[in-house]
């Protein structure tokens, strides 16, 4: 029975979008969740460390210098993430094709050796050794998908098109900014008191709440573990960000 290309591997992003319907939070789950946990501890760090100074008495810091501040880094570091996710991806994509390329050569020139590592990968992955075999032999009829096959179970690399480096370096940037400007909406609206860093940290919290709900509807995986996890991985940042402003400015 012949292989329908829609399910090729080299085909990924027809089968990804088409048969299995991803939508646009499921394409970008891990720059929305990378880049807004990391918004949101980063610019609460900066807050908590004003905070922190306020409480120790050693500067007069006015809501100006939050913002002025909280902002500068929030733009800051936003840019670098995003554009570390970019290079990151194009430097996934690069290794890739010059794997994927160096394994098609050796197919080329060694039909038989390229066969019998096809044949145990698939006996790794449950096939008996004669099935195997037989398998890596109608496999070998096709080298791009005994590449693709090596390139998958050998060397667990990911195919090139399930990313996009400059869209996930664009989806991490946003998500760093709208999310990381979170703990700051407080400052906008009020004058910087201990009441007003209350309410940052329940902003804080309630970002991270957000994004935990984000990353359930994507997976539909448990929303208390998800929820939770995203919740306390951030919380705990969030914690030590507090006390290392708190340890800075007592010194």
């Amino acid at each position: 029975m012949p292989i329908k290309p829609s399910i090729l591997p080299g085909n990924a992003a027809p089968l990804r979008r088409g048969n299995h319907h991803l939508s646009r939070a499921q394409e970008f789950l891990k720059p929305i969740v990378f880049g807004g946990n990391d918004g949101i501890v980063t610019t609460f760090a900066i807050v908590a460390g004003f905070a922190g100074a306020q409480a120790e008495g050693a500067a007069d810091l006015g809501v100006l210098a939050v913002l002025v501040f909280g902002l500068a880094n929030l733009l800051a570091d936003a840019l670098s993430m995003g554009l570390g996710e970019f290079l990151s991806s194009r430097s996934q994509h690069d290794l890739y094709r010059t794997r994927r390329a160096a394994e098609l050569h050796q197919i080329a020139d060694a039909s038989e050796g390229g066969a019998k590592a096809v044949a145990e990968i698939l006996q790794a992955r449950g096939l008996a050794p004669d099935a195997a075999a037989e398998a890596a032999r109608l496999l070998a009829q096709s080298p791009e998908l005994s590449a693709d096959l090596v390139m998958t179970y050998k060397y667990h690399l990911a195919l090139p098109s399930s990313t996009r480096p400059a869209a996930d370096g664009l989806i991490t940037f946003l998500s760093f900014v709208l999310l990381g400007s979170v703990p700051l909406i407080p400052y906008f609206l009020m004058t910087p008191t201990n009441l007003t860093f209350a309410l940052s940290v329940a902003a804080t919290f309630a970002a991270l709440f957000l994004l935990g709900l984000v990353r359930w509807s994507a997976t539909q995986d448990s929303i208390v573990r998800a929820v939770v996890e995203t919740v306390l991985v951030g919380g705990i940042c969030a914690v030590v960000a507090y006390l290392v402003g708190a340890m800075v400015a007592a010194i």
